[in-house]
């Protein structure tokens, strides 16, 4: 055991969190929304998104799962850290999960953030909300170092790889070969945009695993914006991609990767599954939606490495593609609240 490796007692993932019932709809989106300038009505559409599928987001189940496969991969190959979870958004909150923390006498962790990319709301506004927990718990609260930005590790290039093979696989042979591939993630403002790295990261991982799969025809379209609509955000929007793709006489199948995203929550099953297909279907496209990367052994094990190079100096931080590693910790004038997204 290395030095620094004594300096972390714990792992803490954290995530954005989601209702587990009709009941918890209303205060969870009040938390969401909680300072920002969304209409109720706004929060009222999205509410019947969860009522639709009985009021219960996917994601806490979906993070109970990685939960437990991180917990195994830790067990099995080290460090031999347990790991807690506390959400931004809905329960388990962080300054619960906090408070559990301190009284188990951790004394300094690693939190995991299940987002991948730079953004404020995707990077900086977790860490002010962790912040904000340690405040709340007060005296005693676990100090928090927050894992790096992971786009382009190559475990998570491996497992978007082969989540996008398994949905190509799912098309006849014959549609295969010819079929569009379009990649997304979720809009931020432009404002936003331009004071990171957002954009330029989802570039590159929608290369990488393009390269990997031998196919030059993808794009890179956006889901899930809100806010005013004369507020620019980052397009195409995807149903707006899938609708001029068509008008422009194409007829092969897409296959919709949404690379943005870890698991397959409610944005995906709603504004992909449910939206998406809807106007394919109308259209006359065949679509297939690839999986996100969820509890794929190469992504756990991307965990596992990200934890052992932040503990252990001479294991190697690794990247691939023409973007650089990112820091251990992010600069001061990284990913600012240039404008807050209302609803995820």
């Amino acid at each position: 055991m290395t030095a620094n490796e004594t300096q972390y007692d714990a792992v803490l993932v954290t995530s954005f969190g989601g209702p587990e019932q009709k009941e918890d709809v209303i205060p969870f989106l009040e938390n969401v929304l909680r300072g920002k300038n969304v209409p109720r009505e706004r929060m009222l559409q999205v509410a019947e998104h969860y009522y639709q599928f009985g009021g219960k987001s996917p994601i806490n189940d979906q993070n109970r799962r990685l939960i437990a496969a991180l917990e195994a991969e830790l067990a099995e190959h080290g460090p031999q850290l347990p790991v807690y979870w506390g959400n931004r958004n809905w329960h388990p909150l962080l300054a619960e999960a906090l408070e559990q923390m301190k009284k188990n006498s951790v004394r300094r962790a690693l939190v995991f953030v299940t987002s991948a990319y730079s953004s404020y709301s995707g990077c900086r506004q977790y860490r002010e909300n962790i912040a904000a927990a340690q405040a709340t718990v007060g005296e005693g609260a676990p100090v928090v170092d927050k894992l790096r930005v992971f786009h382009n590790h190559p475990g998570f290039v491996e497992a978007l790889t082969d989540r996008v093979r398994e949905a190509l696989m799912k098309l006849p042979e014959e549609q295969r070969v010819a079929a569009q591939l379009v990649y997304t993630a979720h809009s931020i403002p432009a404002a936003m945009a331009q004071g990171c790295s957002y954009g330029e990261q989802l570039c590159e991982t929608g290369r990488l695993v393009a390269e990997r799969l031998g196919r030059d025809k993808w794009q890179l379209v956006y889901q899930s914006r809100s806010g005013p609509p004369t507020q620019p955000w980052l397009e195409p929007d995807v149903l707006d991609y899938l609708r001029e793709y068509k008008a422009q006489g194409n007829d092969a199948a897409v296959v919709i990767a949404p690379i943005g995203f870890i698991s397959d929550h409610m944005e995906v099953i709603f504004d992909l599954d449910t939206q998406a297909k809807a106007l394919c279907d109308e259209l006359g496209l065949t679509m297939v939606r690839a999986a996100t990367v969820g509890t794929h052994p190469a992504f756990i094990r991307m965990i596992r490495e990200l934890i052992w190079e932040r503990i252990n100096p001479l294991v190697p931080r690794q990247a691939l593609g023409v973007l650089p590693v990112r820091p251990d910790f992010c600069p001061v004038d990284c990913c600012l609240p240039s404008a807050r997204p209302g609803l995820r």
